[in-house]
């Protein structure tokens, strides 16, 4: 969580592997829209409808995340999922398929915004894919509201990492501490995301799965705010080399983390 990922400039391409989005399928979304609202200040307009209902989360008039709805008859987990860009997402299916991954959804066409599908790794971590045309995803990063890292928290690192490093060409460094198995992925020498080896410790009603970190100005404001709007704060603030981390989860139980940077 050393450095949040690159703002992209109106025609920048993003290195295949980059985490580029987070989006977030709900049962309700219209509550869930007055939620995030109400915590990051998010505004909302509607995006591409091939999955269902969707809309895209703007801060101050830029883009950062998505939401869309799931149907009423299907009873899927709620969950924050990233997505990693691809130059070609048909072909990085096929990779993904090659190296004992699934693919669930797609590869797909999201109007004119780009191509999409939502795969999961061979443990069963669910990640999105996006090949960018008229969108290349989050548009503003390194402020309060935005996301900032995705983390894997999985069962260990040595086997899932070799997926992803097949799969997207990652850089794997080691985290260096003592009793914990953790790698930093790298591309271009620059960290994008992290895995970590949680072994038992791994909640068992939820198996592996990516989470994602959003910045904010004040952890402790925040965290009033995740209850005062319905959510659950699940680990409290605590210190961290990268600043004041907490763990919550929104009305739906969708969980995800905020960090208060220490500059």
């Amino acid at each position: 969580m050393t450095e949040a990922p690159e703002s992209a400039g109106p025609h920048a391409r993003r290195v295949p592997g980059t985490p580029c989005w987070v989006s977030l399928m709900v049962h309700g979304l219209d509550t869930t829209e007055e939620f995030y609202g109400g915590l990051f200040g998010w505004e909302f307009r509607p995006g591409p409808q091939q999955l269902g209902p969707y809309v895209r989360a703007l801060l101050d008039g830029r883009e950062v995340a998505g939401m869309g709805q799931l149907p009423p008859d299907r009873r899927l987990p709620v969950a924050w999922t990233p997505y990693l860009a691809a130059d070609d997402v048909d072909q990085t299916a096929d990779t993904v398929r090659l190296c004992g991954g699934t693919v669930a959804v797609g590869p797909l066409d999201a109007a004119e915004a780009g191509r999409m599908a939502i795969a999961s790794d061979p443990s069963g971590a669910v990640f999105g894919i996006w090949q960018a045309t008229a969108r290349l995803g989050t548009a503003i990063t390194g402020v309060p509201g935005t996301p900032v890292w995705n983390e894997l928290r999985t069962f260990e690192t040595e086997s899932v990492g070799k997926f992803y490093k097949s799969v997207f060409g990652y850089e794997e460094e080691p985290v260096v501490s003592a009793g914990f198995d953790c790698l930093t992925l790298r591309l271009d020498g620059r960290p994008v995301a992290g895995l970590h080896g949680m072994g038992q410790a791994l909640p068992r009603d939820r198996g592996p799965h990516w989470e994602t970190y959003f910045e904010v100005a004040d952890i402790g404001e925040t965290l009033r705010q995740v209850t005062g709007l319905g959510g659950r704060i699940l680990r409290p603030a605590h210190d961290s080399p990268h600043g004041r981390v907490a763990s919550v989860a929104d009305p739906e139980g969708a969980e995800f983390s905020v960090v208060q940077d220490p500059r």
